[in-house]
């Protein structure tokens, strides 16, 4: 399913746990281009066949791999959490379910994008005392990456919400320079905020999102699937600013004949004896 009115980058994405496409739709609108899908929950199946019908798609992430997922550029996804959320249990990356993170982190090493972005609740910053988080950014600089990350709330992209989500940007170790982050620049993207305080309900209303959990006539048990999957998505809109991002650089670092992945950062975080880089905490 393209995007009609996106310029096509080139680039290829593959999303990992993809839910209802939120990732996909987003990068999509940034001129990316869908390689695969990964899902198993049967409903959110249902409407990625039906919203890009011709993507190769497989289901449980523990069976996929190099062997049967194709070269991208970059890889996102948004690892089940209720291990890691405030409202869910906290056993941090060691539950069934938030646990898939390993998963995760196989297949950027077995597949090796230019660019990996994961998307997860703020509270995987504070579980288990901040271990879970470091083991993520341990785990993506023993794969051979340097990351950058920041809370975004879908409030700054112009929705009546706050849902703050934490994004992580991760490109390969050794790209450092003066250039600044990628994404995450904290005048950017204290500007992103105010824009979306000034403009929140002409863009919410553009995007033509009607409102759920209300009095629309609709059974909420019968309607509880795509609830449910309403409740997991990340926000299109915020995805589709990253991948602009992603783009725009790349595109500017390939006139300078620098790699695509070349950065510079404006913090560091020390774990695994390699570095991952930090803009500023949610």
């Amino acid at each position: 399913m393209g995007v009609a009115g996106t310029a096509n980058s080139g680039l290829r994405f593959g999303s990992l746990f993809a839910g209802v496409g939120g990732f996909d739709l987003g990068l999509e609108r940034a001129g990316w281009r869908c390689g695969w899908q990964v899902e198993v929950d049967e409903f959110a199946s249902t409407v990625l066949a039906l919203r890009w019908p011709g993507v190769a798609r497989c289901g449980d992430v523990r069976d996929c791999g190099a062997v049967n997922l194709g070269e991208v550029d970059l890889i996102c996804g948004g690892l089940p959490c209720e291990g890691v959320s405030y409202a869910g249990s906290r056993v941090g990356l060691n539950g069934e379910r938030s646990g898939l993170w390993s998963e995760f982190a196989r297949i950027i090493r077995e597949l090796r994008p230019r660019w990996v972005l994961v998307e997860n609740v703020p509270g995987l910053l504070t579980v288990d005392g901040g271990r879970a988080f470091g083991r993520v950014l341990r785990d993506l600089a023993e794969c051979g990456y340097d990351a950058e990350w920041d809370c975004l709330p879908a409030a700054a992209f112009g929705a009546p919400h706050l849902r703050k989500r934490l994004c992580i940007l991760a490109y390969p170790d050794g790209m450092g320079g003066p250039k600044g982050p990628v994404a995450f620049q904290p005048g950017l993207t204290t500007s992103i905020l105010a824009e979306g305080d000034r403009n929140r309900a002409g863009i919410w209303a553009a995007a033509n999102c009607p409102a759920f959990r209300m009095a629309d006539g609709v059974s909420g048990r019968l309607d509880r699937y795509r609830m449910r999957c309403l409740g997991n998505a990340v926000v299109p809109q915020v995805v589709e600013w990253i991948g602009r991002r992603v783009v725009e650089v790349g595109r500017v670092r390939d006139r300078a004949g620098d790699c695509p992945g070349d950065t510079g950062h404006s913090g560091v975080h020390q774990g695994g004896g390699k570095q991952a880089w930090m803009t500023r905490s949610c």
